[in-house]
């Protein structure tokens, strides 16, 4: 079992380039914990910051932690915030980003197999 006091204290991995801005990650909970079939992972998108637009084959669920902002769906922004669920099937072309004031903080799974990070 792993118990994490707080999602802040995990080492963190800073993202900004062309394609993100703004992104710190983490692994809540990975294959090192000993997990078989899931990754955890939590995003905090800075005011301003975004995601890549991309896809894959894998399916994401997502939990909104804190803070608003916006999900590509379809070709089309939809706002999130604090306890939206989104459910991103594979090979979905998404993005998030975040137009508010605060951090957009997210909860994100993935299936074994899919990068971590």
């Amino acid at each position: 079992m792993k118990v994490v006091s707080h999602y802040e204290t995990l080492e963190s991995s800073q993202f900004d380039g062309d394609a993100v801005k703004g992104v710190a990650g983490r692994i809540a909970i990975g294959k090192e914990d000993g997990a078989a079939n899931f990754c955890m992972r939590i995003f905090t998108v800075a005011p301003g910051g975004f995601t890549p637009r991309h896809s894959h084959d894998w399916e994401h669920e997502i939990l909104i932690h804190a803070g608003a902002g916006q999900v590509l769906q379809a070709g089309q922004w939809t706002d999130v915030s604090t306890g939206s669920v989104i459910f991103i099937p594979g090979n979905e072309d998404h993005q998030f980003r975040n137009n508010s004031d605060a951090d957009l903080v997210f909860a994100c799974l993935i299936p074994k197999g899919a990068p971590e990070l």
